[in-house]
């Protein structure tokens, strides 16, 4: 089973996940924003599966320092565009297993993907 987790390493929901799947013993590849970056095609098929209103955080820092006029003028086309350039506000963790794509994470949520 292949898995890989995208976010960001000192994201405080990261390292819950992380250590649930590490509490598991599932293994899992590990995709830091950061450090291996983002591009078009993976945001693109982030907000395809998803739904890049889900994609997009609201909560973070980065989603609040935009103008309000960011803001109201959002749209799929330039929240994408967006998310590559600021990844932060990418929501976390995306966890994909196999070909599915899960967003968040929440113990109960973990335990039925990983039944």
């Amino acid at each position: 089973m292949t898995i890989t987790m995208f976010g960001i390493p000192n994201c405080d929901t990261i390292k819950k996940a992380k250590k649930w799947l590490q509490a598991e013993e599932i293994s899992f590849e590990f995709h830091d924003y950061r450090k291996q970056g983002v591009d078009e095609a993976l945001v693109r098929g982030f907000c395809e599966e998803l739904g890049w209103e889900q994609v997009l955080n609201k909560r973070g820092t980065t989603y609040r320092q935009l103008t309000q006029e960011q803001k109201d003028g959002l749209n799929e086309e330039n929240a994408i565009a967006l998310l590559v350039e600021q990844p932060a506000m990418i929501k976390r963790p995306i966890l994909k297993v196999e070909d599915k794509l899960h967003i968040g994470f929440k113990a109960d949520q973990y335990s039925a993907i990983f039944a």
